[in-house]
């Protein structure tokens, strides 16, 4: 056994005996050391900053996109958030404990099904250093104790981060190990948890393609996958093309870096000129590049876009997470739900029409986690759902689909009640 897997076991180790005081606390337990921790991280302000100063540093220098750099960064803002967004989980009700379903058999045996932690998780993410809070604090308010490994770039970030949680927690009584970040580079060390399952009992693997990938092919325990986000707009033949255009540009350009921002829109061929022309200054104000087809191209021309090219087999199935954007012109609906079905990925789609039939048969067609009517799929997050944090946005089908906030994060066990009954 190397040096790295024996210091990967041994966080394992810690974690799965702290996962066993975690499930005994109870919430108002959690919740003082989920408030010492937004506290500590307040306080500690200043170091986070400095600690990112030095990822953003060696981002610019290694010539990572803007997206990417945006996706790193830390400001008092977004520290100001983290901490919020831990005293929101601590305001949540707590999901363990809860009884899912009661009931009393004939031979008066009584069954409970209750929610119950799942363990210990281990998350695997790339960039973003704020997953280091919402993944720890989402974990602990239910009972897991959690193993974080964050993205190279974002080492920094996270090891300041994760001794923050750590420091305050610890005042309020967290078990020691209950949060736990991998501090290392080495690409090793995914393989060496992906492969831990005598410690731990959950995976989610938050990234690229090639991560996940990854992640799928050395798990030895259940992986929760948070697929791309190749998100598609439809705006339909009856349509408010003032509130299609608010839409488009919210879903594109609020935060392209987002994994649920649009990246394919699809425009009924009745509405794609004067939609086209309706859009094409805001989108031409947020410089935003354009990857169309040839019926798009032919309204683009006429319009003067500036900047677009023709649009490959590839460009369907690309998550760009920038100021791009692909365009499709379509026939009907038909032909749009089936372009969402055979290009998208699975995680957030919208349609924009007047029409409610056509509405209702869209949110029953498209088969993604998360379906919009006249809305953008830029809600697609725990937040705006309303879960507090969340620990990802789930592209599976099984356990959990969707923003994942506390419940996604439970499994749960049957409690029987006799009074002495046996098997005939």
């Amino acid at each position: 056994m190397s040096t790295l897997e024996q210091e990967i076991h041994a966080i394992g180790h810690k974690a799965k005996l702290a996962s066993r005081q975690l499930a005994a606390l109870s919430a108002t337990q959690k919740n003082a050391i989920l408030t010492a921790m937004a506290d500590e991280l307040l306080a500690n302000t200043p170091a986070l900053l400095a600690a990112n100063a030095i990822d953003i540093s060696a981002a610019e220098n290694n010539a990572l996109t803007k997206a990417s750099i945006d996706r790193l960064r830390l400001t008092e803002k977004r520290v100001l958030d983290m901490a919020d967004g831990i005293r929101q989980v601590a305001a949540l009700n707590d999901p363990v404990g809860e009884v899912l379903r009661e009931w009393t058999r004939p031979n008066g045996i009584q069954i409970s099904k209750v929610r119950t932690p799942i363990g210990v998780i281990g998350i695997i993410y790339e960039s973003r250093p704020n997953v280091t809070a919402d993944a720890a604090v989402l974990c602990l308010k239910t009972g897991n104790a959690v193993i974080l490994r964050g993205g190279s770039e974002a080492l920094s970030s996270n090891l300041a981060i994760a001794a923050a949680l750590q420091s305050g927690g610890a005042k309020a009584g967290l078990p020691d190990g209950a949060v736990q970040l991998i501090p290392t580079k080495d690409r090793e060390a995914v393989k060496i948890m992906a492969a831990m399952n005598q410690f731990m009992d959950l995976i989610i693997p938050r990234g690229g393609h090639a991560l996940i990938e990854a992640v799928v092919s050395a798990a030895r325990m259940p992986v929760i996958k948070h697929y791309d986000g190749v998100c598609h707009v439809y705006v339909d033949r009856e349509v408010d093309l003032e509130m299609a255009r608010r839409i488009v540009i919210n879903a594109k350009c609020q935060r392209p870096s987002a994994c649920n921002a649009m990246e394919t829109l699809l425009l009924h061929r009745d509405v794609a000129p004067a939609f086209l022309e309706l859009v094409a200054p805001d989108l031409q104000a947020q410089n935003v590049e354009l990857r169309v087809d040839p019926l798009s191209k032919d309204i683009l021309v006429r319009l003067n876009y500036p900047t677009f090219r023709i649009a490959d087999e590839a460009t369907w199935r690309t998550e760009y997470l920038d100021f791009i954007m692909s365009v499709r012109v379509v026939d009907d609906f038909a032909t749009a739900v089936d372009h969402i079905e055979t290009y998208g990925s699975h995680h957030s789609d919208a349609i924009i029409t007047d029409n409610p039939s056509t509405a209702e048969v869209f949110l029953s067609s498209v088969d993604s986690a998360t379906v919009y009517w006249n809305a953008s799929t830029r809600f697609t997050d725990g937040g705006e759902f309303g879960f507090g944090a969340e620990i990802g946005i789930s592209t599976d089908k099984l356990h959990a689909r969707g923003p994942m906030g506390l419940e996604e994060l439970t499994s749960y066990k049957y409690l029987i009640r006799g009074q002495g009954q046996v098997r005939s």
